[in-house]
């Protein structure tokens, strides 16, 4: 596999998996309906981020080829085939909470010729004990841990679960990916980044933890930082329809996150984008592009 820029590559970011704090009973039956709005993104996105998310794992700087890998937060399974991919003698451990993407990640492990190499784990990763993830090399876990109630007491845990020598890596996103020109659409220019500061805001009240300095933390946790990278991610414009497909799913999600803070005029507008059958749905756009940053941590117990 050739080794890409470690700075720069041309796919797209990992979409944000919303969650806010509710009450038991709720939180379960929010959380099943957003796993299955979920897992049509988190496909889209695998599938437009293949050459992205192949960067990442080509740069991990694992000193031998890893034999047992657990990937946390593992949705329906971007990292978990291309750590497979990548390591062709390792095991994964994928774990997640939701039925619904392990359920989907089974059914990609078993097209791709895989399912003996892969372990699927339902767990919640901010219960107090985690289940047996056996002693692995390495250890993943993208857009995952700004998520957690406790995302120290994770990485103390990966910390001990780890094999001395293991590699832990971190993937972070700079938000959800922008798609538009900055002119478009013409009825509203600039709607997207006013999108995006309206869900930044929201982020701000309900993941505490987003945009954290997980080299920091991973430093506080016994970790030695072996490598920081940031990926600009740059598409376009590109008119295909997994883009286009990607553009709306995405939209459609930050819509939920920003309706109450955008104007009648932006809402209709993007209300507009969103109408696949219009003739100014963003399916139909041939302007698209695919614009974002992710950095990636990889840290050492030893």
């Amino acid at each position: 596999m050739n080794r890409p820029s470690p700075h720069t590559t041309h796919a797209a970011a990992h979409p944000l998996h919303e969650r806010e704090q509710v009450n038991e009973h709720e939180h379960e039956h929010e959380h099943q309906h957003d796993a299955g709005d979920q897992s049509e993104i988190l496909d889209l996105d695998a599938e437009v981020l293949a050459e992205h998310i192949a960067s990442i794992t080509a740069w991990l700087p694992v000193r031998t080829s890893p034999s047992r890998v657990v990937d946390l937060g593992c949705g329906t399974g971007a990292g978990t085939l291309a750590l497979l991919e990548r390591f062709p003698g390792a095991e994964v451990t994928a774990v997640d909470v939701s039925d619904t993407h392990l359920h989907r990640l089974r059914e990609k492990a078993v097209a791709a010729g895989a399912a003996d190499r892969v372990r699927i784990v339902r767990a919640d990763l901010d219960a107090p004990a985690w289940p047996a993830l056996g002693t692995p090399d390495l250890v993943w876990a993208s857009a995952s841990l700004h998520h957690m109630a406790e995302p120290g007491r994770a990485l103390r845990q990966v910390h001990d679960l780890l094999a001395p020598g293991g590699l832990f890596a971190v993937v972070e996103l700079a938000g959800f990916p922008r798609f538009l020109p900055e002119s478009a659409p013409e009825d509203a220019p600039g709607l997207e980044e006013r999108c995006h500061a309206a869900l930044d805001r929201h982020h701000a009240e309900h993941l505490s933890h987003r945009g954290a300095d997980w080299g920091t933390e991973l430093a506080k946790a016994g970790f030695t930082v072996e490598g920081e990278r940031t990926l600009t991610v740059d598409i376009g414009p590109a008119r295909t329809d997994a883009v286009g497909r990607y553009a709306l799913t995405s939209l459609r999600r930050m819509r939920a996150g920003v309706a109450s803070a955008l104007t009648a005029e932006d809402l209709t507008a993007l209300d507009r984008l969103l109408d696949t059958d219009g003739p100014h749905g963003i399916v139909h756009r041939t302007d698209l592009g695919v614009r974002t940053e992710r950095t990636v941590w990889a840290a050492r117990r030893t």
